[in-house]
């Protein structure tokens, strides 16, 4: 039976691959893919963005080859990132009620 962690792993690749194989390179996000995959996955987190540019901002900010595309590699950047704010917001919730 796989951890909490591996089932975590195994999600993010998975949610990964659902939207890369849509478009052109099965491996690759590309813009088209990468809107749908966060409208449709971080629904919350687009919701309380006010930037009309956000997914081109993003676009450009995970492209480290700059390919057009989001690699699996960059995808986890994202996800990573996205996480250690959401810890940050939640260790200083948790300090703010001096816990």
């Amino acid at each position: 039976m796989p951890t909490q962690l591996e089932l975590a792993m195994n999600i993010m690749i998975r949610i990964f691959h659902q939207y890369s194989c849509k478009e052109g390179d099965s491996f690759k996000l590309d813009k088209g893919e990468l809107k749908m995959l966060l409208q449709r996955e971080l629904t919350k987190f687009l919701l309380c963005q006010k930037k009309p540019q956000l997914v081109d901002k993003i676009m450009q900010d995970l492209d480290a080859n700059k390919d057009n595309e989001v690699d699996f590699n960059e995808f986890v950047v994202m996800v990573a990132a996205l996480t250690v704010a959401c810890n940050d917001y939640f260790v200083e919730q948790l300090k703010k009620k001096g816990k």
